[in-house]
């Protein structure tokens, strides 16, 4: 997490130089604002990584001499057989649609989006858990 901290805090001085620099060489007020939070954003993601790293343990990316392979093993629990994310992307779609087509297609995306959520966060209560 160390180097992603250097290269999110070396991004921000960077962007602070162009939007110094645009804003100078343009005067067009939106893009250097837009530019400047930019900058204040790159400078809030490194300062966390930064802050976060200092209290975890080194990890295989700070390591000069490890391998690719010293990072490998699980990476996380994946629900083998949900059927909530084909929900949730199809009602996301059409939510997004809608922007283009008309607000009226919100009406079929919303029990969607709606039905995609429950059964994302309720799918494992189901079973031996169902009763507690």
């Amino acid at each position: 997490m160390k180097i992603q901290g250097r290269l999110f805090l070396w991004l921000s001085l960077f962007v602070l130089v162009v939007a110094i620099v645009y804003g100078y060489w343009s005067r067009e007020t939106v893009g250097t604002v837009a530019l400047f939070l930019a900058f204040g954003l790159a400078l809030m993601i490194g300062f966390y990584l930064s802050f976060t790293a200092r209290r975890m343990d080194e990890l295989a990316q700070d390591d000069k001499e490890a391998d690719v392979a010293d990072e490998a093993g699980e990476v996380g629990f994946f629900s083998p057989h949900s059927w909530a994310p084909v929900s949730l992307s199809i009602g996301g779609a059409l939510a997004f649609t809608s922007v283009a087509l008309g607000w009226w297609l919100l009406y079929f995306s919303a029990p969607l989006i709606m039905l995609g959520l429950w059964g994302w966060v309720f799918e494992y209560y189901r079973g031996e858990n169902r009763n507690q």
